[in-house]
């Protein structure tokens, strides 16, 4: 696999809105470590563009997301400064191709955290506050018909987070039992609780920095951590608006809308 073409293919689909075939179908093999590398070649370009990396999200964190993927842990990606929005933002569809949304709970760290050996207790320890949060999703690959490789590949289809305003502290929280509801244009859609995130949210935020730590990558004080999806991800049409209203950490509401700014 030649991840310089194969970044540039990703880079390419995401600017004309033209998604690619899944590398997954080619002759050519691609490995998870190929597929990663992928991810880093189009990072290091979008920085050097003059974007800031300011956190990272992980995904595939259920095992019925797990088994539909065939693998048995998670994937990642990076978050960059032009991918994030506020509480209650308008947000534009015509940034992404075939959007999604996720209803999450992120860390905001006060310390760096690198693996491997990260623990539960030094997450705990590293974290600033946790808030309400909706990831949008989307793929480069077409139709989203991909294998973990060609999602890990593509920055784990990660393509924006809406940050809820309110910080609470993790000492005042029991994250596995936190219940969360989502609507969509006010109507009751989803529920879930936080175990749904491999038992424990904190737990997932630890695999990620020992993770990362294959590639010599830490998690920095002041990055936000999108931990993993509670429930069910939800295409996003025009005019709709989501409301993810968790237990004792608040709610977040964003609005879509084709041409706004």
């Amino acid at each position: 696999m030649n991840i310089q073409d194969a970044a540039s293919a990703l880079l390419e689909a995401e600017t004309t809105k033209r998604p690619i075939a899944p590398f997954t179908s080619s002759a050519e093999a691609i490995s998870v470590d190929d597929a990663y590398q992928i991810q880093l070649e189009q990072i290091r370009r979008k920085v050097g563009n003059g974007a800031t990396i300011v956190g990272k999200k992980i995904g595939l964190t259920s095992k019925v997301m797990q088994e539909m993927f065939n693998v048995s842990e998670p994937d990642y990606g990076h978050i960059l400064d032009d991918m994030i929005y506020k509480n209650g933002d308008m947000v534009s569809l015509d940034r992404f191709i075939q959007p999604k949304v996720e209803f999450e709970i992120a860390f905001v760290l006060k310390k760096d955290l690198k693996g491997p050996g990260v623990t539960k207790d030094e997450v705990i320890e590293a974290t600033d506050y946790v808030v309400p949060s909706i990831e949008i999703i989307d793929s480069r690959i077409k139709d989203w018909q991909f294998k973990y490789e060609d999602t890990v590949a593509d920055n784990g289809s990660s393509a924006g987070a809406i940050i809820g305003r309110q910080p609470s502290k993790l000492s005042d929280l029991d994250l596995p039992t936190i219940k969360m509801n989502v609507f969509k244009n006010g109507e009751l859609m989803d529920t879930a609780t936080g175990e749904a995130v491999m038992g424990n949210p904190i737990l997932a935020v630890a695999w990620l920095a020992n993770a990362l730590s294959r590639y010599d990558i830490s998690l920095h004080a002041g990055e936000v951590i999108l931990s993993g999806a509670l429930s069910k991800a939800v295409p996003i049409e025009d005019g709709d608006t989501f409301t993810a209203e968790f237990d004792h950490i608040g709610n977040v509401s964003a609005t879509f809308n084709k041409g706004a700014r």
